[in-house]
């Protein structure tokens, strides 16, 4: 029976040990918030400075950045986040997202997108957002997801996209989208050009409709991302120049059906090549006025030829003849 009586004790007095130890625990951690409560307001930012620095040391992004935000719930599911906060002028800033398997695409966009946002602003002027969110997708159901498409081609390395918006009002939402295997497909100097050209398709967007011509649409797009680039005609239009030297000199502006498919390499070449061209005639205000003027709504080739006359006051056929002869001795 003692043995009994002293089992018991002892079970009692874990009990209350027990009791004794959580009461204890539960007094510290009361008096522990109370403390934190009280803690002086100039200290609590750099406790949350730490705990912010603590996370972007794993390559978190930063929650509070508003422009992430609407594609954090997109991103994250597919691993852990690395960010680059870019000046792109004027007291703007940019930021390039993805994951840690597309470091090296982000570090080539990252270290391109102050430069390239000033190449579009320079040519196009100062009125666009000039704060733009850049994603490298690290899958194709990443990249479908951020472009909020199901059906996008396998072959496009980028896209821009811009949430809906009402005509004559700056588009909100806008970011530029690489796929997931753009920095296999492409050199770090193929980014920066893709970069630049989709950088001018968000800068354009707020008095760009949709359907409006793409050998306008795309070749201004082209036209920026080369421009003051160490790029030989050759180099940005190899198909134009080939065909060009056998004298298959085309004959009319590439229709919206020629920009997919097998002929949407030439198409954007030759679209390139328009532009160019309109550039180096008349030159690059006309060239953006014309932007303008063909990318406001839907055309056909009569009101092209008004638009032609009111802005270059030229012809379509003008145009297209004399084109045809800029693009000679260019391939030669």
């Amino acid at each position: 029976m003692s043995t009994v009586r002293q089992i018991r004790a002892w079970l009692s007095a874990r009990r209350r040990f027990q009791f004794v130890l959580t009461v204890a625990m539960v007094m510290l951690l009361t008096g522990t918030c109370v403390g934190l409560l009280m803690v002086p307001n100039p200290i609590l930012p750099k406790l949350r400075a730490t705990q912010q620095a603590n996370a972007e040391s794993l390559g978190q992004a930063q929650a509070g950045d508003p422009r992430l935000a609407q594609v954090r719930r997109t991103i994250e599911p597919f691993g852990q986040l690395v960010t680059r906060v870019v000046a792109t002028g004027a007291g703007h800033e940019s930021v390039v997202v993805g994951h840690p398997a597309q470091r090296s695409e982000i570090d080539v966009l990252a270290s391109e997108l102050g430069a390239a946002t000033s190449a579009v602003t320079e040519l196009w002027g100062p009125d666009w957002a000039q704060s733009t969110l850049v994603a490298v997708a690290s899958a194709p159901a990443e990249f479908a997801a951020l472009l909020h498409s199901v059906d996008m081609p396998s072959d496009v390395a980028a896209a821009s996209i811009a949430e809906p918006f009402a005509p004559g009002t700056q588009p909100t939402a806008q970011r530029v989208v690489f796929s997931p295997d753009a920095g296999r497909r492409l050199s770090p100097d193929g980014l920066r050009t893709l970069l630049r050209h989709e950088l001018t398709h968000v800068a354009t967007r707020a008095v760009t409709v949709d359907g409006a011509p793409p050998w306008m649409l795309e070749g201004f797009a082209e036209y920026t991302a080369h421009r003051a680039q160490p790029h030989s005609f050759l180099d940005v239009a190899p198909t134009v120049t080939a065909r060009v030297r056998t004298g298959e000199l085309p004959t009319d502006l590439p229709s919206a059906a020629e920009f997919t498919g097998k002929s949407a390499v030439l198409a954007y070449e030759q679209a390139w090549t328009i532009c160019a061209f309109i550039a180096d005639r008349y030159d690059e205000p006309h060239l953006v006025a014309l932007y303008r003027r063909i990318a406001a709504s839907k055309q056909d080739p009569t009101s092209e030829d008004r638009i032609l006359q009111e802005v270059l006051q030229t012809t379509r056929a003008d145009l297209i003849a004399d084109w045809r002869a800029w693009l000679s001795p260019r391939t030669a």
